[in-house]
């Protein structure tokens, strides 16, 4: 790490004021972003946001609101996640306007895992991380998008190579699902992402100002050193490929 990176991070520089610069075409970007919400939401019934509580879908439950739009917005509580994740969404579940609807993994898988395998297990091998995924995340998110007809997700083009052609709807797994997926700010940029946070002053998880540009389950996240890649700081001991929970992943 250099020495001018930990300066920064021992000075605690706020991440709008590191990551804040727009596009020369956010204007058309943002117009684009309110339009495709607008149109799922009178098109789709009934359709939610799922929200990890990071900075993409802070935005997405910000413009949400603003554009007045009875969507509701849910996120799963795996039971591991930072402090600092818990504490955002107890804020968000005061201040928002639409409903925030918290599933939780089932207390005796969650136990049972753990007691045959170790709290630690995620780090053993790939099969078991991704059995505790399947617990703390696949299943919660099965009862969430139950009965839906969409959801909307904060994924983004530049997030990773295995999500460089994420388009704004996808419509690929009406066949298997009966759903469709919408993510606007799919062409967004980091920048953009924070260009939005700092005009629209919207509350964000601290741990973005401690170099944790993707936050998940607090075993599994670190932060990022300079020239790292996005998604580096999740799952840090596998194989770069292999870096997914299976919530984006299609069947």
């Amino acid at each position: 790490m250099t020495s001018s990176l930990i300066a920064s991070r021992n000075a605690l520089i706020k991440a709008t004021e590191l990551n804040a610069k727009a596009s020369p075409d956010f204007a058309a970007k943002l117009a684009e972003t309110q339009a495709l919400l607008k149109r799922a939401a009178a098109e789709f019934t009934p359709l939610t946001q799922a929200s990890s509580l990071g900075a993409e879908d802070v935005v997405i439950t910000h413009l949400i609101h603003a554009l007045q739009l009875d969507i509701p917005v849910f996120v799963l509580e795996t039971g591991a996640l930072h402090t600092e994740t818990l504490a955002l969404l107890e804020r968000t579940q005061a201040h928002s306007r639409a409903p925030i609807v918290v599933h939780r993994p089932s207390h005796e898988s969650v136990m049972q895992f753990v007691r045959q395998n170790g709290q630690d297990a995620m780090y053993q091998s790939i099969a078991l991380r991704k059995e505790c995924c399947s617990i703390r995340k696949m299943e919660p998110l099965a009862r969430a998008l139950k009965g839906q007809r969409a959801w909307i997700t904060g994924l983004r083009q530049a997030q990773s190579s295995a999500r460089a052609e994420v388009p704004m709807q996808d419509d690929s797994e009406i066949a298997t699902k009966n759903l469709s997926k919408f993510n606007p700010l799919a062409r967004w940029t980091w920048g953009d992402v924070w260009h939005y946070i700092a005009e629209q002053q919207v509350d964000y998880n601290p741990l973005h100002d401690q170099f944790f540009p993707s936050i998940g389950c607090a075993p599994c996240t670190r932060a990022i050193s300079l020239g790292e890649e996005f998604r580096a700081g999740r799952w840090w001991w596998e194989d770069e490929a292999a870096k997914e929970c299976g919530l984006h992943v299609k069947s």
